[in-house]
């Protein structure tokens, strides 16, 4: 969920506990046969303190368990920050073969939970507080912090240098995985977003604008009330990517903006495990 939603209140429940949140994944996985069922007995997780330019950000790092080396995967929450819910996403896919960072993206003000409890994203008050911490988000920052996200996971002896690394972006942080595609195009070889915010826009500094500068593939899930705020971002996107020659994916969910994240008022359980699976086929064909 991110600052971008339609005239009707989204309501996201961040206290999503842990344990719910595994049952929840759990029950999702048994349904639709991946063996992932048991995934948390196949990793582990460590809480982390990563150097920056600015101080040191707060994160979950997530590999699987057992000896060996794997891709790595910088996994950028969306506005919400780092919280269970995303937790549970970078265990499950380490469970799949990848060392996982999952960073707090506000570290510079507080760290993670920023927000715990149900949270309206109509309530202008509570909006407003956050549209300030996005502000804190400038693009040398996010430039500086991927940086250094991508040394630290570099520095992990569980992580495989000689294969390419993945990023992935939610809502406002979908941005984030366009910039990282063009910052660092020697390491970066998959990009995923979903339901991303501002991915087109008019600014020269539009993220589409950055395609050219990548040697990745992409994957763009957009949802389906955004592509009704803007029907031609989709066109645009693959007209760049065509340009650039970077195979990329670019499709509208049936499903509203959201739906990936357990706890939304939006979450899509069907769209959100076929989005999940289109990630793990992307990651499969350019990380190995």
């Amino acid at each position: 969920m991110c600052d971008q939603h339609d005239d009707e209140p989204f309501i996201v429940d961040t206290s999503l506990t842990r344990r719910s949140a595994l049952l929840a994944l759990s029950a999702v996985a048994a349904t639709t046969a991946l063996p992932d069922a048991a995934f948390a007995a196949q990793v582990v997780e460590t809480d982390v303190l990563v150097k920056t330019a600015d101080g040191s950000a707060d994160a979950a790092l997530f590999r699987p368990a057992g000896r060996g080396t794997w891709p790595a995967v910088l996994l950028w929450p969306d506005i919400l920050g780092l919280r269970p819910v995303f937790r549970e996403m970078g265990r499950r896919l380490a469970a799949r073969g990848y060392v996982v960072l999952v960073p707090n993206p506000f570290y510079r003000t507080r760290r993670a939970p920023i927000v715990t409890g149900p949270f309206d994203f109509g309530d202008k008050v509570a909006m407003g507080k956050l549209m300030v911490l996005k502000a804190t988000l400038t693009d040398a920052r996010i430039d500086a912090d991927t940086g250094a996200f991508l040394h630290f996971l570099d520095a992990q002896r569980q992580v495989d240098r000689r294969k390419g690394a993945g990023v992935q972006g939610y809502c406002f942080s979908g941005p984030f995985a366009f910039r990282a595609a063009a910052l660092r195009p020697d390491r970066i070889r998959a990009v995923a977003t979903f339901h991303g915010g501002g991915l087109v826009s008019k600014e020269p500094g539009s993220p589409h604008l950055l395609i050219p500068k990548s040697r990745a593939a992409f994957l763009v899930a957009i949802a389906q009330n955004d592509d009704r705020n803007q029907p031609d971002a989709k066109d645009i996107l693959k007209a760049s990517f065509a340009a650039a020659r970077r195979p990329a994916t670019v499709e509208v969910y049936p499903a509203d903006h959201g739906w990936t994240v357990a706890g939304s008022q939006a979450y899509n359980e069907p769209a959100a495990e076929r989005a999940w699976a289109e990630l793990l086929r992307l990651y499969r064909a350019n990380l190995r």
